[in-house]
């Protein structure tokens, strides 16, 4: 008995050292809730003072003298001559062991860490995508900061990195398209990642299970217009392109790393709150394409890459299936209009021609179908021609594809043309005389004469 005495008091030490230990996380964690509640209700200048005490100690006694003007981390070094030394010595100190615990739920834990990423030095930026690669930055992304931690985390990472990440959110993707801010990571991933095998494996074999819902859903219609139509201004807000568009100074490849390499210089656009393009911009011309900015870090062509992701792993072909049963769902929406649109035109450079040419017919045909159904004084849902979405997107496709006009005029408008001369309708019906479809545009023009010589149909 008495020789197992030593061994009792080992296991009485170890375990006050582990009680110890748990008590000490306890309270960390109730610390951080509660630090994270205040910090969600400050405004800016509040939020600021919390995140100040993480940065260095003497900025607890300098406080006062940084304004809500010097928001990033860069700019206080700068303004109050600090050591970049000092301050990532001490911020190591403070968020090494949250990182260690995964204590990591938290919004002002994922803006401390990006504003880190921005003085940190390549070593230990590197550490910090490393310690983050995986299950844990699932539980982050549903932030703005954390979303942008998970798409720098994707930029930087290695080959195996970001297979860790990926695998990582298996069984979580549905709900990761469906949040605002997660939705961009995935974005982040089909922009950058060249292991499309594995993409298509486990994130676009689980979008597909919920296709339809995800076509009407803003977050999740962003995905598949990534593929179909990337990084457009016109469905990108200026916070999506800021965020993607983020890298970290010490990590980038571009020539002439500094402190303000797009990680600094592009959060001017939260000025703009992430507000959407206003309706009528979006609906004419097309968005900037701002690839060459926001690709850093995947190697294989771009081009490529969306065949194998959207084309030859069977997406498109559903893709195309769905909006041919929610063709009028999907016109009729504030934003399952732009997915159909897209479609119906083939894509960004012709994505989907000449391998779904037959699927693509399909569509223009249910769409035309819709269209010819006849004008009734009651009905549930406005006819495709007169609602405000629908009218609008039809009108673009009139003039941007010249196959669909030619399907549209003549299983829905040729000798009907009188029932559609007024209102939003008239829209569509005008969109005939400038579309780049010689034949049909002559065909309208000869059947449209009439109303507008009596004054029907305004041409102007």
């Amino acid at each position: 008995m008495a020789m197992l005495l030593p061994f009792f008091d080992t296991c009485k030490a170890s375990l006050l050292s582990l009680l110890g230990l748990q008590i000490i996380l306890t309270l960390v964690f109730f610390f951080l809730v509660v630090i994270e509640h205040v910090y969600n209700l400050g405004n800016a200048t509040q939020k600021q003072a919390l995140l100040v005490e993480l940065y260095s100690p003497e900025l607890q006694l300098f406080k006062d003298m940084v304004t809500v003007k010097e928001t990033r981390l860069v700019d206080i070094i700068s303004k109050l001559k600090l050591q970049k030394s000092s301050v990532i010595r001490h911020m190591t100190s403070v968020l090494q062991p949250i990182l260690e615990k995964g204590i990591l739920d938290h919004s002002i834990v994922h803006r401390a860490i990006l504003e880190y990423l921005t003085i940190a030095d390549k070593t230990s930026a590197a550490d910090i995508i490393q310690q983050l690669s995986g299950l844990d930055l699932v539980r982050m992304i549903h932030t703005n900061d954390g979303s942008r931690l998970g798409i720098l985390c994707i930029k930087h990472g290695s080959a195996k990195e970001r297979k860790k990440i990926i695998k990582g959110m298996k069984s979580h993707v549905q709900k990761i398209a469906h949040d605002k801010f997660g939705s961009m990571v995935l974005v982040c991933i089909f922009s950058v990642v060249d292991d499309t095998k594995l993409v298509s494996k486990i994130i676009i074999r689980e979008l597909e299970s919920n296709l339809k819902e995800l076509l009407l859903q803003q977050s999740g219609q962003r995905l598949i217009l990534q593929l179909l139509h990337p990084n457009s201004t016109r469905y990108l807000t200026p916070n999506d392109i800021t965020s993607l568009g983020l890298s970290i100074p010490s990590l980038s490849n571009k020539a002439t790393p500094s402190p303000y390499l797009l990680l600094c210089t592009l959060f001017i656009s939260e000025l703009n709150d992430g507000e959407a393009v206003e309706e009528e911009k979006k609906d004419e011309g097309d968005g900037v394409d701002t690839s060459i900015l926001l690709n850093e870090g995947g190697k294989k062509d771009s081009y490529k890459r969306r065949q194998e992701l959207l084309v030859n792993s069977g997406l498109a072909e559903k893709l195309i299936d769905a909006c041919c049963e929610m063709a009028g769902d999907l016109l009729r929406s504030k934003t399952g209009k732009d997915v159909i649109y897209e479609v119906v035109t083939g894509g960004a450079d012709g994505i989907l021609h000449p391998t779904l040419d037959e699927k693509l017919n399909m569509l223009y045909e249910a769409i035309a179908s819709l269209a010819s159904e006849a004008k009734v004084d009651e009905q549930k849902e406005e006819h495709l021609l007169e609602q405000f979405h629908s009218s609008r997107t039809l009108r673009k496709l009139v003039l941007d594809c010249p196959e669909f006009a030619s399907t549209l005029w003549e299983k829905a408008l040729k000798g009907k043309i009188a029932d559609w001369v007024k209102g939003h309708s008239s829209k569509v019906v005008k969109a005939f005389l400038e579309t780049s479809n010689s034949t049909v545009k002559e065909l309208a023009k000869k059947e449209l004469q009439p109303f507008v010589k009596n004054g029907d149909l305004s041409v102007e």
